[in-house]
């Protein structure tokens, strides 16, 4: 296993367990199994899927009724994901 794909599973991992956690409004859930759909993507190229996942990321953390502490786990998926170069 690489280290970027350590790192897409990694933010996998905090990806689902905002997606079951109930405190977390139904739309941000959403948007964390969209992303867990689009970094689970083998046919589409690494860069791709984590710039789609970034923008997916941004646009949620901006959302008012997010709880602080997902905003934070959001905040480091972004930053995780940010550290793949976009020519792998």
């Amino acid at each position: 296993m690489s280290n970027f794909d350590q790192v897409i599973e990694e933010c996998k991992q905090k990806l689902e367990y905002i997606a079951n956690d109930n405190s977390v409004p139904r739309n941000i859930r959403r948007s964390a199994n969209d992303i867990l759909e689009t970094l689970s993507k083998k046919d589409e190229p690494l860069f791709l899927r984590t710039s789609s996942s970034i923008s997916i990321l941004e646009d949620i953390s901006n959302d008012p009724n997010i709880p602080v502490h997902t905003r934070t786990l959001i905040w480091d998926v972004a930053s995780q994901l940010e550290t793949i170069p976009v020519d792998e």
